[in-house]
Parts: structure tokens; sequence; C-alpha cells
């Protein structure tokens, strides 16, 4: 599998890491943890006007018609200075539930805006008892006449606190856990019977829980056919795990680098704790790690776009399992080589720790991962 960049992808790299520092530099994800919406609309329209908002998407959505893996080359880095504008909750799931099921009108009407980075959208999926199985949705549409009404809850919907439009996945027929029967509507966050509760989350950032109580939405809302939503949905997710893969390479580099600088600067019993043969043999190991979740994420990215279902299947739970083991033994690792500084807020460290966390648990953790690989036709054991 061919891995190397080509010439247009090495100056999107490039563009996207003197973005970052310049724009968003570690500083102002610092600052933003205490801000009510968590990220800039002002700066968000600016991802919009470079076109990286449409980056993955095809031209007859409105896109730039690239892939998922140049799209995965900027959340990268944007990753390594944790930029917190909702690419992955408002791009990657809700547009790419939307690309996939919209007319042609509605693409018009939600996801253009969204390309241009006028408006934001998020997906209400998930629900309690659900874990991170994508048809275990209990939430009810029930048709009458010209509207649907729609009840139940939904929970930790990522930047459904300030999304102006809600994709909401409810059922139609079935019951939960069944495959068939859910269907995606577009749901403006004041529409009566709609309510929305922001929440924080671990990494700074956030999220909301939605309740929805007989909130009437006209047909024309609808995404698609009744009940069809279930492979939209979870194409959308397995790209946004990969999505959180890429992202997840940004900040294991990120604190790689932090890392080593500090084990060459830091002195102890007069010398620098970098000359410890024991510390050394620990920074590679975070060096191999990083590595292994980049090839990972880099696979998925890959597969996706060759877009043969089990196959990319496969390779994004790969990756996200990788991430799992990876990602947190190098955010571990940083936050004991840095000694008791590592622990405090004031230090940077702490905050990739947290993100990292936060990109580990989201579309499926480690566990659930390794069990769907397991499951896979793909998967022989060697045998």
């Amino acid at each position: 599998m061919h891995f190397e960049l080509s010439a247009d992808q090495k100056l999107l790299k490039e563009t996207a890491a003197s973005f970052a520092k310049r724009q968003s530099p570690l500083t102002r994800a610092r600052e933003l943890r205490v801000d009510p919406r968590g990220y800039s609309r002002e700066l968000w329209a600016t991802l919009g006007e470079l076109g990286w908002l449409g980056l993955a998407f095809s031209e007859a959505h409105g896109g730039l018609g690239g892939s998922f893996v140049d799209l995965s080359i900027v959340l990268e880095e944007l990753g390594a200075t944790l930029v917190p504008e909702p690419l992955v909750p408002s791009v990657v799931l809700a547009g790419g539930v939307v690309a996939q099921l919209a007319s042609r009108a509605q693409l018009e009407q939600h996801l253009a805006p969204m390309i241009a980075g006028q408006r934001t959208l998020a997906l209400a999926h998930a629900e309690r008892d659900g874990r991170y199985d994508p048809c275990w949705i209990t939430a009810r549409a029930e048709r009458r006449g010209d509207s649907y009404r729609l009840d139940g809850e939904k929970v930790f919907v990522l930047g459904g606190h300030d999304a102006d439009a809600l994709i909401v996945v409810a059922r139609t027929s079935g019951a939960a856990g069944d495959r068939d029967g859910l269907t995606a509507f577009v749901a403006p966050p004041d529409t009566p019977g709609v309510q929305v509760s922001p929440i924080a989350t671990l990494d700074g950032r956030r999220a909301a829980h939605v309740k929805l109580d007989g909130a009437e939405l006209p047909v024309s809302s609808r995404l698609g056919d009744e009940g069809a939503a279930g492979p939209a949905l979870m194409l959308a997710l397995d790209r946004a795990a990969a999505a959180a893969c890429a992202e997840g390479v940004g900040v294991t580099r990120a604190v790689l680098e932090m890392t080593a600088e500090y084990l060459r600067t830091r002195e102890q019993f007069g010398v620098k704790i970098g000359s410890f043969q024991a510390l050394q043999h620990r920074a590679v190991d975070m060096f191999i790690e990083t590595e292994l979740v980049k090839s990972a994420s880099i696979r998925a990215a890959i597969a996706l776009d060759a877009g043969e279902p089990t196959e990319a299947a496969w390779a994004v739970s790969l990756a996200k399992a990788q991430l799992g083991v990876g990602g947190k033994y190098v955010v571990q690792q940083a936050i004991q080589l840095h000694g008791g500084v590592g622990i405090t807020d004031e230090h940077d460290v702490g905050l990739y720790f947290k993100r990292m966390h936060a990109l580990m648990s989201s579309f499926g953790d480690e566990a659930h991962h390794v069990a769907r690989v397991a499951r896979s036709p793909l998967f022989t054991a060697g045998l």
C-alpha cells in the first residue's frame, strides 16, 4: 500500500500546518475552554473560504472533489494544535449523512452553507443505552399526514450546543438494534418540542443532550426515503472514527515533540535527563507507537477512498484500536516523563492528554473496535 503523499498533498499539509500555528495556536484552545461556544464562527468561515470544509465532498455535492486522505492531512495538522472548530461533528458526521441522503434542494439548503462556513450541523443519533451500536435507537418518528412527530432523547451530540441544524436519526419502524427502520430528519434547534441542553466534554469542548418531546417536523425535513438512513449513518460513523484517528496522529506527534524537547532541556542532578538511557528507551517506544498510529490512520483513509465496505470497516477498526493502544501510551508516557509539572493544568501536555482520551472514546473505543475486527470476515487469526 502506497503511503507517499503527492506534491499537492504535501503543499496541503504545509499550508494546514502553517495555518494552525498562526491562526489557532495551543494558547487559543486553552482560552476557548471557558467560552460557551468553544470555537470561533469567524475562523469557521475562514475554513470554508479555504475550501477545507468541502475538501472530501464531491463536486456534485458542492465540494472540491478531494479524497478522504486529503481531509485526513488537514485534520492531522489541526489536531497538532488542538484546533477546536467542529470539523468532525459538522463536516464528517452530520455533513456525511446529509450528502448521502439529501435531495438536490436539501443539499443547497443545508450542505452548501455548511461547506461555505456559514452554518454548522450536528448529528443527533446516540442514545443512553446504545453504547456504540449505531442501530440502538429508540427515539420514534410517527408520520401524521404531512408531518412527523418525534419523541425520544439523544445524548452527547457533538457540536449540538451551537448547531444551526440538528440531523436527528429516529426510528420509523422496527425495534432497537434493527438495521432497518431508521430515518434522518433536519430539525432546527428552535423547533417547539426540541430541547437542547449544552454540556462540556472532558477535553473542554462542547456537546449537548437533546430531548424530543412531540416535536413536529414537516415531511420535507426528511432526508431520503423513510427507513433508509441506516447505511448512511454507519458509513458516516466509520468516516468519523477515521477522522478521529487522523486528528489523533497530530496529537501524538505534537506530544512526542513536546516530550523530546523537555528531555533535551530539563536538568536533574546536574545533567540533562535525556541522557538517561531508560528515558531514551521510553521516548523511542513513544516514537514507535506514534508511527503505528499514523500508518493505521493512513491505511483507513485509503480504504475509505477505495469504497469497498468490508475492507474499509476492517481498516477503520484496526486504526481506532491502534489509537486506543498507541495514542494512550504516548500521552501517558508524556505525563510521566514530564514529572510533577505534567499533571498540572498549567502545562500544555495535559490538554493533549484529555483530547486524546476524548478521541479514543468517540465513535467506538478500543474494546468495541477490537470486537468488530474479530467479527469481520477478513479476520482469520492467522488461520
